[in-house]
């Protein structure tokens, strides 16, 4: 029996106060930083198909009191860095078996 697929969902507030939802693909921890790698969700299976397939990846901060925001990684050298990082883990996990 095949197992059912239940993914991780984040719902993220842009900047002009709409709601976007985004499955998380993988997440990451350094000794400087947390990151998570986000790809769009879309209830229905047809709004994937016009998708571009973009991985994005943002960085998880933590404000004074607490509440979590995701946030661009502005550094484009911390960006590099990261995204090889979840590029490398990405193709370990969606390897295809032999």
């Amino acid at each position: 029996m095949a197992e059912e697929y239940n993914p991780d969902l984040v719902s993220v507030v842009d900047d002009n106060g709409v709601e976007h939802t985004f499955e998380e693909l993988d997440r990451i921890e350094t000794d400087n930083a947390r990151y998570v790698a986000l790809v769009p969700y879309y209830e229905k299976p047809e709004d994937l198909l016009e998708d571009d397939g973009e991985v994005i990846i943002l960085k998880v901060v933590e404000d004074e009191n607490g509440d979590t925001f995701l946030c661009p990684i502005d550094d484009g050298k911390e960006f590099d860095e990261i995204q090889k990082i979840f590029e490398e883990r990405l193709a370990d996990l969606f390897e295809e078996e032999d």
